[in-house]
């Protein structure tokens, strides 16, 4: 029984016990939470200031994703191959995530919050008018439920952050506490708010790990109306949602109904977009981005080509080393690798100049170490680790190899040799063998047409300093199934990048995430530096100390040549049906982070 409910049922002086714990540790609940510093945003507002408030209400959406599905539960190991698009448009979190802000949350079934100065604890006060799309309330027992079961049964990123918290209590049917004592977490506070809630009534945690194409019961405002397993799946708006004039909702999730439809093939995608039976696209093929959209209903008018800027850090995309393989275990052996990507060559002859080389994990945000001598108080941070970070890399002065374009470089080849030479490895013949004489010989594994190309490439630059490398094309399902077992030597990995990383980088790169099954270590790190540097993100106070303990962070990944760095835009590229309205302006930090199901309409 919570000290309330005594209070309620007459038990002498629990009144002044109650008022006691309701208030310790905080002087006041809040509405919203901000990573750094102060939400932008003050409570009561009418609206997100990115979004149309009046947006007319009705119509159709045609979502269409490349791969497929044998599940409707994204919270399990198996969410890799889970349908994409249901979480925000199907399942809710505690509170909710401002894309004008790097890091803010603002309540949703939360509708505030209690924390301290040194967020030893966070108490969540649930909206009295929270249901699930059954009409049952949502109680602080479906917030425990999840919890634990996530903390059990969920996602290694989620078990990983769930099992650090101590304790977690009800205090009243509306009202739970976590203790955080300890941690020196100060997210910890709005990752438990980006928590989703499930019903405890109708999620069975005995079944929890299994594959589901049954339709959840769940809070956000569309539901599951059908299936067709592996290939579609239509959101039908509820008329009941609950939060449906709440601030933030208004003016979003304005169609009636939503389609998500998959493809196996990314041409055949493209082309079902051609024809109509899409309505919006992102695109990431620079070729196609010049060249593939001539068509009439481009020239027509029918769809639309923009492409958006966007605020947020350009993020990682490129070929993963799989460090558990002894093949790249020597650190010389993966940067003679990245000296033979010939970036200036591809993007003169294939991308029309588009792109720009990544240089950070961070790039073109102040968040990037590159272009910056390290200051006094990344230095600090690194100073118990004085190995981790490369002098070039620590003065700032490091770049990613450069070519002359010409694809035949000498000197790219030369310095490549030079350090295989000191990993142990010659050229016998045509052939670049070990101590042992074994060729030096790996498989790249890819999902789509595009990245086959770009091994292909690769490949035949490797060639010329007598290394084979394979080029394995499979289907998404043994895709996923391969990526979350690390059963690769080299992949594609992406890695985003927003403007406030936190907990997301222990699973990314933290040590105890390099044998955790389906985390997104792929490149299997290991490494104290790391976890230290993660660390000292989240235990940021002010703004100065967050960006140092970052772009400390950034060197010790570019010193540890775990991926080779491919490129980047500097907007994001989008067509849609011109039957679609949109905001006059998108959200300051990505037109990826609002999806057209949240934020557009149908024009009448």
């Amino acid at each position: 029984m919570s000290i309330r409910d005594m209070a309620n049922r007459g038990f002498p002086g629990v009144w002044l016990l109650a008022a006691l714990a309701l208030s310790f540790g905080s002087a006041k609940a809040d509405e919203a939470i901000a990573s750094h510093g102060a939400p932008a945003l003050s409570v009561p507002f009418p609206a997100f200031p990115f979004i149309n408030a009046e947006a007319p209400k009705g119509g159709h959406l045609s979502l269409c994703f490349l791969g497929t599905f044998d599940s409707l539960n994204p919270f399990n190991l198996k969410a890799g191959s889970t349908a994409q698009g249901l979480i925000v448009n199907v399942y809710e979190s505690l509170m909710t995530r401002s894309p004008d802000e790097p890091f803010t949350l603002y309540g949703l079934i939360a509708s505030s919050l209690d924390t301290d100065e040194a967020r030893s604890f966070v108490t969540f006060h649930l909206d009295p008018a929270a249901h699930f799309s059954d009409g049952t309330p949502i109680r602080a027992e479906d917030v425990l439920f999840t919890f634990e079961l996530l903390k059990t049964k969920g996602r290694p990123q989620q078990r990983a952050a769930f099992s650090l918290i101590h304790a977690a209590q009800a205090l009243d049917p509306l009202t739970v506490r976590f203790d955080l004592q300890g941690l020196d977490d100060r997210e910890m506070p709005l990752t438990l708010g980006l928590m989703p809630v499930l019903s405890k009534a109708h999620t069975d945690p005995a079944h929890f790990d299994d594959t589901t194409l049954a339709p959840p019961v769940s809070s956000g405002p569309y539901t599951i109306a059908s299936v067709e397993p592996g290939q579609k799946l239509q959101l039908r708006r509820d008329p009941n949602y609950w939060a449906r004039d709440r601030a933030v909702r208004r003016g979003m999730f304005n169609f009636d109904t939503v389609d998500l439809t998959y493809y196996r093939d990314a041409n055949g995608l493209f082309e079902a977009f051609k024809a109509g039976l899409c309505d919006y696209r992102i695109e990431t093929d620079p070729t196609r981005w010049l060249t593939g959209y001539d068509s009439p209903a481009v020239r027509d008018g029918r769809i639309v080509k923009q492409a958006i800027p966007s605020g947020l850090p350009k993020g990682m995309e490129g070929f993963a080393f799989n460090t558990r393989r002894p093949l790249f275990a020597d650190i010389r052996v993966r940067e003679a690798l990245g000296e033979m990507f010939d970036f200036a060559w591809l993007n003169g002859n294939l991308f029309g100049g588009l792109y720009t080389r990544t240089d950070s994990f961070f790039a073109d945000s102040e968040l990037s170490s590159t272009g910056r001598p390290a200051d006094a108080r990344e230095r600090a941070l690194l100073a118990p680790f004085p190995d981790a970070v490369r002098p070039d890399i620590m003065a700032g002065t490091w770049r990613p190899p450069t070519s002359d374009g010409s694809g035949r470089d000498r000197r790219a080849a030369e310095r490549a040799l030079a350090l295989l030479g000191q990993a142990g490895y010659r050229l016998d013949g045509n052939r670049l063998v070990g101590k042992s004489g074994q060729p030096f010989s790996f498989e790249i594994m890819v999902v789509d047409r595009h990245q086959e190309r770009l091994a292909l490439l690769y490949a035949d630059d490797l060639k010329r300093i007598g290394i084979t490398l394979t080029v394995r094309t499979v289907d998404e399902v043994q895709y996923q199934r391969r990526r979350q077992a690390f059963d690769f030597d080299m992949m594609f990995g992406t890695w985003t990048a927003s403007p406030s990383p936190g907990m997301e980088q222990r699973s990314r790169w933290g040590s105890a995430s390099a044998a955790q099954q389906a985390s997104f270590n792929l490149a299997g790190a290991r490494s104290p530096a790391i976890d230290a540097m993660i660390g000292a993100m989240l235990a940021a106070r002010t703004h100065e100390d967050f960006v140092a303990a970052v772009r400390a962070y950034d060197r010790v990944l570019l010193s540890g040549f775990y991926i080779i760095p491919l490129y980047h835009t500097n907007a994001q590229w989008i067509a849609y049906a011109s039957r679609l309205g949109h905001p006059d302006r998108f959200p300051l930090f990505g037109v990826n982070n609002v999806t057209p199901s949240e934020t557009w309409w149908r024009r009448p």
